[in-house]
């Protein structure tokens, strides 16, 4: 059976892989910019609109380093003024377990998914550095093992909230106007982290409740996706790699209950078109030098090597010496837990190549997914998903706010010409885009 391809749009800003030097680069924090990228991503009819989250800028050596983006809007309020200008497309937020509260989660994302009329999702995501603690009341950190616990529990609160009308509330509260039944959005739940009990003060929207997203790819992220979430938010691209992720947490599943169709696996991917291939390659080449400057060579060498780097030319030879394992000097960054395999590999193809470190960085750091022409980019984001690499991809531009323009305009016509992407959509939730029950 031929499947359809699931596609979604990420506002770039929240890394270097954005280029804020080019020409055509907008603002990240201007309302028109979220505005002109929503409104390509419902031409192309894509499935919703994601934005993440940085609750810290990233620093290096306590400043805000290079490319990284000075400014990043809280998501749901940007998701609600995009509601009330879009129609059909999902509205997904990315919002921190880890220093929210569950009832508070449950109403902001339930009074977005009433605003857009069933469009809302929650990718859900978790904190444990205490560098971003520290912009937060009660300080510290959660250790690794104790992120998925709180976030779990969060969860399975939300959920609880947002299930706690019954269809006979829901009936007379429309009637009415009012909480008609006494129990009416009750709710108690006591855990590890949260001891909470009240009334919940909204009803179901037209979707029933917000789709899950999840991000997690450890082993008790895989675990905690494939029990709780909709949409898993993947970072498994190549073809190779995305079939072995793909078949691991689909074969998750059934002990929970669940069909494979119940969950989409959607890779981050960033795609180049031209007119050829070969123009493709040289344009995918001028984005990454743009976004690997010298300073930023340094910077990401230095979450390898976990020690400053900063006396280094980029445009030298590699770094001498062995990583230092758990180290850091970057702030806000997800380093190696195992860098000398990575280091290892960096040193043979600069040997290889003759590349210097920056060169090396560009080339094995920012290498986009999919590269070619429009017929040949279709045609390799079609087999993926045949060959159950992935259910769809989230992409991710490296130009805000025209960096879908080129994809909506001459890669979707293509997929709907080979029969697996929609011309229009079917219905008006974003659980009826992605094919999921309540």
């Amino acid at each position: 059976m031929t499947k359809q391809i699931h596609l979604a749009a990420h506002f770039p800003g929240v890394n270097n892989t954005t280029v804020w030097s080019d020409p055509e680069s907008g603002s990240q924090i201007d309302f028109a910019s979220f505005k002109h990228l929503a409104e390509t991503a419902e031409r192309g009819t894509f499935d919703f609109f994601f934005l993440a989250e940085g609750l810290r800028l990233r620093e290096v050596k306590g400043k805000i380093h290079d490319l990284d983006v000075v400014g990043r809007p809280e998501s749901l309020t940007v998701l609600s003024a995009l509601a009330a200008v879009t129609r059909q497309l999902g509205l997904a937020a990315t919002v921190n377990s880890t220093f929210n509260e569950p009832y508070e989660l449950a109403k902001r994302l339930a009074t977005l998914d009433h605003l857009s009329g069933g469009r809302a999702a929650w990718n859900v995501v978790t904190s444990w550095d205490a560098f971003t603690g520290e912009n937060f009341r009660r300080g510290g950190y959660l250790d690794k093992a104790d992120r998925y616990v709180r976030a779990q529990e969060s969860l399975r609160i939300v959920r609880k909230l947002w299930d706690s009308w019954t269809e006979d509330d829901l009936v007379l509260a429309q009637a009415t106007g009012v909480f008609a039944r006494e129990g009416a959005g009750a709710f108690a739940d006591e855990g590890a982290h949260f001891d909470i009990r009240g009334r919940f003060g909204l009803p179901p929207s037209p979707q029933g409740r917000p789709v899950v997203i999840q991000a997690g790819d450890s082993d008790q992220g895989r675990e905690f996706a494939a029990s709780s979430a909709d949409v898993i938010f993947s970072r498994h691209g190549t073809f190779e790699a995305g079939q072995t992720f793909y078949k691991d947490v689909k074969s998750r599943l059934a002990r929970y209950g669940r069909s494979e169709e119940s969950l989409k696996i959607m890779p981050a991917v960033t795609v180049v078109v031209a007119d050829t291939d070969a123009e493709a390659v040289e344009k995918a080449q001028h984005i990454r030098e743009q976004q690997v400057s010298g300073p930023t060579a340094l910077v990401l060498a230095e979450l390898l090597w976990g020690r400053d780097l900063s006396a280094y030319d980029p445009d030298g030879p590699l770094p001498s010496g062995d990583p230092v394992v758990g180290s850091s000097v970057t702030q806000g960054r997800v380093g190696y837990n195992d860098p000398a395999p990575v280091v290892a590999e960096w040193r043979a193809q600069a040997a290889a190549h003759g590349w210097s470190l920056r060169e090396t960085v560009i080339n094995q750091q920012n290498r986009q997914t999919f590269i070619g022409s429009p017929s040949t980019i279709a045609e390799a984001l079609n087999r993926h998903v045949q060959e159950d690499a992935a259910d769809g991809f989230v992409l991710v531009p490296h130009l805000t706010p025209g960096g879908l323009d080129d994809f909506v305009d001459r890669v979707v016509p293509l997929l709907r010409e080979r029969g697996v992407f929609r011309s229009e959509y079917a219905g008006t939730t974003l659980r009826s885009h992605l094919g999921l029950s309540a």
